[in-house]
């Protein structure tokens, strides 16, 4: 069974996504590690960092990631919102390497008014200066495969091969891929015949090397509608046999699989209860590895 796991809240302290993610079983964890529509965070108290740390590996987490902050643009051709990205994420790969994270997942970006060909370029070049100025960094950079809305790049594999392309094959470069994304971008994956060409046409592509955590996201758009709206798993239009071929491919049998679905509502503070979204959907993708949920 793949290791499973969800995107946690971090409210009432880092510490707290890890309680959330132990309460619910889970094998990894996703977190941000400060507010996504900010670009400026709280510094990170050393009693907080180590208290995060010893409860990870208490929980004997598979993997934890963060995911950056929407703001980023790698890709835009404006000098300052691109100075203003770069700082932001080299913020983010400072905090997730003082947490000892996998990796921080990253949405391509924008190119604006600019073409496809050069927002590449500048993701690339700037994705270079942030590792090249963190020689001795662990942690990786997953670029997220997109559904391809307005400018975003990222929604071929080609675009994500040839960034990577691009950095030289940097090995702290990979990339995590969204099955919301993945549909809505126009990538069928099904049926049986649809399944096997997409993820043929990935592994050719980009390579199975560079495939480092899934999102497992149902959608409630349809194939090729490049709108990004996460479903619960199996009440989509992707479907409950799409999951159940994906969590049980041997190809992917060591690859973080994340839920990024609706959650209930939860308390920052006071005992942390189990969010029966989170145990519905993580139930759902279980029992699909184990060959339950009658087809």
């Amino acid at each position: 069974m793949p290791p499973f796991g969800a995107h946690m809240s971090v409210a009432g302290g880092l510490p707290r996504a890890v309680e959330r993610a132990v309460v619910h079983g889970c094998d990894a964890l996703q977190i941000f590690t400060k507010n996504a529509n900010q670009w400026r965070g709280r510094p990170l108290p050393d009693e907080e960092v180590v208290a995060f740390r010893d409860q990870a590996a208490a929980a004997h987490l598979v993997a934890v990631l963060s995911h950056a902050s929407y703001l980023i643009n790698l890709a835009t051709g404006e000098s300052a919102l691109r100075q203003q990205s770069l700082e932001a994420m080299g913020d983010e790969l400072d905090r997730a390497e003082s947490l000892a994270l996998l990796a921080v997942v990253l949405h391509p970006g924008c190119h604006t008014s600019g073409t496809k060909a050069k927002g590449m370029r500048l993701v690339a070049e700037n994705l270079r200066t942030l590792l090249d100025a963190r020689p001795q960094g662990r942690t990786m950079v997953l670029l997220e495969h997109t559904a391809g809305q307005g400018t975003s790049l990222g929604a071929t594999f080609e675009q994500l091969a040839h960034i990577i392309d691009l950095v030289d094959g940097h090995p702290r470069v990979g990339v995590c891929i969204d099955t919301c994304h993945l549909l809505a971008s126009g990538y069928d994956f099904t049926t049986v015949d649809s399944y096997e060409r997409t993820f043929h046409q990935f592994v050719d592509v980009v390579g199975l090397a560079r495939l480092r955590a899934f999102h497992l996201n149902d959608s409630k758009t349809p194939l090729g509608s490049r709108v990004d709206r996460h479903e619960h798993i199996g009440d989509g239009f992707i479907g409950l046999e799409a999951f159940r071929r994906l969590v049980n491919d041997p190809r992917f049998q060591h690859v973080p699989m994340l839920l990024e679905t609706a959650k209930g509502d939860g308390k920052p503070t006071g005992p942390i209860a189990p969010d029966p979204l989170d145990v519905r959907n993580l139930s759902t993708l279980r029992a699909l590895a184990a060959g339950g949920l009658s087809r």
